[in-house]
């Protein structure tokens, strides 16, 4: 599932007429507008008689097991710390064991609607945002989720994650109003996305986490636990195999089963999760069936080519491609520029040129694939062009800050139209190394004023990735450099990838149609210093740390897009990642078991979550 960050929303709203502010008496009445369904682009097609989204079946039956492989092991029912590796199932937001306050819509961008927070509102200065609880959300073990359990969540999560104290660093304190009712009061005014952004914090049971074990131990968040967790989402974890396996139970009783955006989804009874050494293993298991029945192929040869198994000639298996219009990730190879050897952006840029993606392309993935050329694709963040307007004016102030270049020509990848074209972007990239201080001896590039090589290692943990990284480490070696890929096993991979111990790494995500808080935690200065911060590059610049400032304070819309699309220009001309290639489709092959209500949301591709099993479907694929 694409989880994707939600940023300033603009709201629907009724106004509600409230005693006092933070649940005091003042003995004046004021005026509160409070927000269920949202949307920062526009207005959500969702109004107040939101029943349950236009795709799914709201009867639609439940029963079965989804199964579903996975890469690795797990050690850890705990994803909101360092230590350890969560179980499938469970994200930093929440997975399937958690509520939010809000639930990000599956098919509308910026759009959110009421989970376990039923209504919100905040101040004209934004300074603060007071969120009301649905008088059902409760947990599994049948308490109410109160507004103690929120306050208790914000602070603790502040406290233990890395990522959760940079996407609500400017929640100053938290108020609890009344059992149902808490405020989060910020340490700055006019950030218009701050009073939403509450919704995307995941609710946790303070009794349960405050309590003790079944040995009379006290439990700590702070740590991996391999106790199941009391939960108060969908499902809740029914059996497990310490690395090997996890299977999830449906929660019948389910406190928000027929609120609008769970209505019609969630069918499976049960869910298990196995575990494979790697993917090759993973797709040999999808051959003979039981171990993964949805696939999302991410390989272009393997679907073109290797989907020839007798399932697929029998029609057990179905193969098919969901138009997506939502965002596309940046996924690049990234240089650590904590490492001397990246912190010229000549040498980034060098780096760049020597990617010879049209030959890929053709060459791996039969042409399917588009060169990534921008950080937001998919969204109007992405800047394109030369810079004009307010994008402009806002890289007017930086300037004798940023590459000359972004003002003179507009951002392009190399390329590689003629065989020529080779020859030519090696030269540029060979001129660029020798500005930075690199020369040719023999077959080697070294440094100048040290003699030591240029040599680095790309990170990795599936071996089948080398065949993808070959044609880049094979140019760089025109260069003189050598690149070498490491696999490594996925637990040393993990704690590798946290704490920033590469030369390079693939790495990327999909950024959110209205970027805001997140950003800090993909670009700024204090990110690159944090254990699980996703500013894998560590990037250290004031004028990104400006720009991420101005994305979160961005009065309007149009401020937003501007200061988005100046980030986007300077992140690429920096040349902090480079690029791949990206797909606008998901290309998924299935088991033929599920009932799928058609037209799938094209904001996402296809909902699974809307999917549900035949039973005489399953039988007739031999009962998986």
């Amino acid at each position: 599932m694409k989880f994707v960050l939600r940023s300033v929303l603009a709201p629907l709203a009724v106004s509600l007429v409230l005693t006092g502010a933070y649940g005091s008496t003042t003995g004046m009445a004021l005026e509160k507008v409070w927000h269920t369904t949202t949307s920062l682009i526009g207005t959500s097609k969702y109004q107040d008689k939101f029943k349950h989204y236009d795709h799914v079946n709201p009867d639609a039956p439940k029963g079965g097991t989804l199964n579903s492989a996975v890469v690795g092991s797990f050690d850890s029912f705990n994803p909101f710390v360092v230590k350890g590796r969560a179980a499938a199932g469970l994200t930093s937001f929440g997975g399937i064991l958690w509520d939010t306050l809000m639930s990000q819509s599956v098919d509308e961008p910026a759009v959110s609607h009421p989970l376990i927070g039923s209504e919100f509102s905040y101040p004209d200065d934004f300074s603060s945002a007071t969120y009301r609880l649905h008088p059902d959300a409760k947990w599994h073990d049948g308490k109410p989720i109160s507004a103690e359990d929120v306050k208790w969540s914000m602070e603790t999560l502040k406290a233990q994650s890395p990522q959760h104290v940079r996407y609500f660093a400017n929640v100053k304190e938290v108020i609890v109003d009344n059992p149902k009712q808490v405020t989060f009061v910020f340490d700055q005014k006019g950030n218009r996305e701050l009073p939403q952004i509450m919704g995307d914090l995941p609710v946790l049971p303070k009794h349960w986490w405050e309590g003790t074990d079944a040995n009379g131990k006290k439990r700590d968040i702070g740590d991996s636990t391999l106790e199941p967790p009391l939960g108060s989402g969908p499902y809740r974890i029914a059996s497990f195999n310490t690395g090997s396996s996890i299977e999830w139970e449906r929660v019948a009783d389910y406190w928000a089963k027929d609120l609008p955006v769970r209505k019609g989804r969630y069918n499976f009874d049960r869910r298990k999760y196995t575990y494979f050494g790697d993917e090759n293993a993973i797709f040999i298991a999808f051959q003979k069936g039981g171990f993964e029945d949805i696939r999302d192929e991410n390989q272009a040869k393997r679907w073109a080519t290797e989907y020839t198994f007798p399932a697929v000639k029998d029609g057990k298996v179905k193969l098919e491609e969901f138009d997506e219009t939502s965002s596309y990730p940046m996924i690049g190879w990234v240089p650590n520029l904590r490492k001397e050897l990246f912190q010229d952006r000549n040498v980034r840029k060098a780096l760049n040129l020597a990617f010879n993606f049209e030959q890929m392309n053709r060459d791996l993935f039969y042409g399917q694939y588009n060169r990534t050329a921008t950080f937001f694709g998919g969204t109007e963040m992405s800047s394109s062009g030369m810079p004009e307007g307010r994008e402009l004016e806002i890289l007017q102030n930086f300037k004798g800050r940023v590459p000359d270049e972004l003002f003179t020509q507009p951002y392009e990848q190399p390329e590689y139209k003629e065989r020529s074209d080779a020859r030519k972007f090696l030269r540029e990239a060979f001129q660029l190394l020798g500005k930075a201080g690199w020369k040719r001896e023999g077959s080697k590039l070294v440094n100048e004023k040290t003699g030591k090589p240029f040599e680095f290692e790309i990170l990795g943990s599936n071996p089948a990735s080398e065949r993808v990284n070959a044609p880049w480490i094979n140019a760089l070696k025109r260069l003189g450099i050598t690149a070498t890929l490491r696999i490594v096993d996925t637990s040393q991979f993990v704690q590798r990838y946290r704490n920033f111990d590469y030369d390079a790494v693939v790495a990327g995500a999909i950024q959110s149609s209205s970027p805001g808080n997140e950003q800090r935690d993909y670009w700024s200065t204090t990110a690159a210093d944090e254990p699980g911060s996703r500013n894998w590059a560590g990037i250290k610049n004031t004028v990104v740390d400006e720009l991420v400032d101005m994305i979160i304070a961005a009065t309007d819309r149009a401020e937003l897009v501007a200061a988005t699309r100046a980030l986007d220009r300077i992140l690429l001309f920096e040349h902090y990642y480079v690029l791949q290639w990206h797909l606008s489709k998901s290309r998924v092959a299935r088991w033929d078991k599920f009932e799928i209500p058609r037209p799938q949301p094209e904001f996402r591709g296809y909902d699974q979550e809307s999917w549900w099993i035949d039973p005489k479907k399953a039988a007739a694929t031999g009962g998986n």
